[in-house]
C-alpha cells in the first residue's frame, strides 16, 4: 500500500506480541512462534486501529477497536462477516483469515486479513503524487462506478440477508445517531439540536434498500495502480448494513469537501476531493443517478445527514479523548469540528444547496 505504515505503534496501542504469535500459529498463518514479528501502525484513520504484521516472509493486516470504545460502530465480527460473505461473489474485498472475540489475547475482539497492494488516496498521498485534473476525473469515475456496483449486489446470494433490517432503516438511523450524539456531548451545541430536529422532520418515508458500506470515500478504497481505472478492494466495513443506498451516498458527500467550502470544513475534512479535476457534490449526485438509474430526490436530507454523522463520530472520539481514554493529539479539537459540521449542515439546509 502506498500509505505504508512507517510509524511505530502509538503509546497505549501496542499489541502483546507473544499472545498474538500464538494465535497466528494456531490459525496456521505462521510456521513458528520463534519467528520475529514486526508491527507497524496505519495512523491516518480516526476510528478502528489497524496494524501491519510482518513475520517471516508473510504480511497480514490486523484490525481491532480503539481503547475504551463502545461496540456500536466498532463491531469487528460484523466487519469480518461482511467481507467473508462478499468474498463469495465480489472481488473488491480483502481475503479474511481469522477472527477472535477472546479478550485474553489482545484485550478486545480483532480479525486478521490479507494485505492488499495498491494505492490509498488520503490527502497527503494525493498531494505528494501531484495528480492531474484529468487523473482525478478518472479517479472519481472509478470510485463512483464501484459504489454503484456495490449497491447492485445481490446480498441474499452472498449470505448477507440477515445483516440488517431495511424496513424503517432511515428512521432508525436518524433516531439512533441523535441518541449517540447526546450520549457523547460534552457541551451544549445549538446547531446540533437544530439539525437533529430538521432531520427528524424531513426524512423520507419510502426508499430503496441494498447492501451499503456507510463510509465509502477515497481513503477507504485501494486503487490497483496509478492508471486509476481499477479499484482492487474496499476497506473499513465496520458500518456496512442493509439500507437506503442514498444514505450511503449522503455519507460520502459529507466527506466530499470542495474548494468553495468554508475554510473550517476544508481543514477539518482534508479530502483529496479538494484537488482540481474532482466533480462538485451536485455533479456526483447527477452521475450516481445516471449510473444507477435511481431517483435522487431529497438529496439535501442525505447530505445533511452525512454531515451530522461525521459530527457525531468526531464528538464520540473527542469524548474518549476528554475522558483520557486516548492521548492522540489529533483528537484535541474534534469537539469544535463536530460543532462546525452541524453549523454547516444548517447553512446548507437554509440555502437549499449541497455545494
Amino acid at each position: 500500500m502506498s500509505d505504508y505504515p512507517n510509524q511505530q505503534v502509538r503509546k497505549g496501542e501496542e499489541l502483546p506480541e507473544e499472545r498474538l504469535k500464538s494465535f497466528l500459529l494456531r490459525q496456521g498463518l505462521i510456521d513458528s512462534q520463534e519467528s520475529e514479528l514486526f508491527v507497524k501502525q496505519f495512523t491516518h484513520g480516526y476510528s478502528n486501529l489497524t496494524y501491519l504484521l510482518s513475520i517471516g516472509n508473510k504480511e497480514y493486516v490486523l484490525r481491532k477497536p480503539p481503547v475504551g470504545a463502545i461496540k456500536r460502530g466498532h463491531d469487528m465480527s460484523r466487519e469480518f462477516k461482511v467481507q467473508s460473505g462478499l468474498g463469495n461473489g465480489f472481488s473488491k474485498v480483502p481475503k479474511m483469515h481469522a477472527y477472535s472475540n477472546d479478550d485474553s489475547i489482545l484485550g478486545s475482539e480483532f480479525y486478521i486479513m490479507e494485505r492488499v497492494e495498491g494505492i490509498i488516496l488520503n490527502f497527503k498521498e494525493a498531494k505528494s503524487r501531484g495528480i492531474t485534473p484529468e487523473s482525478f476525473a478518472k479517479i472519481s469515475d472509478s470510485w463512483l462506478d464501484t459504489m454503484v456496483e456495490l449497491h447492485q449486489l445481490d446480498f441474499k446470494s452472498l449470505g448477507l440477508e440477515d445483516l440488517g433490517r431495511p424496513e424503517g432503516y432511515v428512521e432508525r438511523q436518524v433516531t439512533n445517531w441523535g441518541k449517540q450524539y447526546l450520549k457523547a456531548a460534552t457541551e451544549e451545541v445549538q446547531a446540533a439540536h437544530q439539525i437533529m430536529s430538521w432531520l427528524q422532520e424531513h426524512q423520507p418515508r419510502e426508499y430503496d434498500s441494498c447492501l451499503i458500506h456507510n463510509d465509502f470515500k477515497y481513503d477507504n478504497v485501494v486503487f490497483k495502480d496509478d492508471s486509476w481505472s481499477e479499484i482492487s478492494a474496499i476497506l473499513d466495513w465496520e458500518m456496512a448494513t442493509l439500507g437506503d443506498p442514498l444514505m450511503d451516498l449522503g455519507t460520502s458527500l459529507g466527506y466530499w469537501t470542495i474548494q468553495s467550502d468554508p475554510e473550517f470544513l476544508k481543514q477539518g475534512i482534508p479530502s483529496p476531493t479538494l484537488f482540481p479535476g474532482n466533480p462538485k457534490r451536485s455533479e456526483i449526485v447527477e452521475s450516481y443517478a445516471q449510473k444507477s438509474g435511481r431517483k435522487v430526490d431529497n438529496i439535501l436530507f442525505y447530505y445533511a445527514f452525512g454531515l451530522f454523522k461525521i459530527a457525531v463520530i468526531a464528538q464520540q472520539i473527542y469524548y474518549r479523548y476528554n475522558k483520557g481514554l486516548t492521548t492522540d493529539p489529533r483528537f484535541a479539537q474534534l469537539n469544535k469540528a463536530s460543532e462546525l459540521c452541524c453549523v454547516w449542515a444548517m447553512k446548507c439546509v437554509q440555502s437549499n444547496s449541497i455545494d
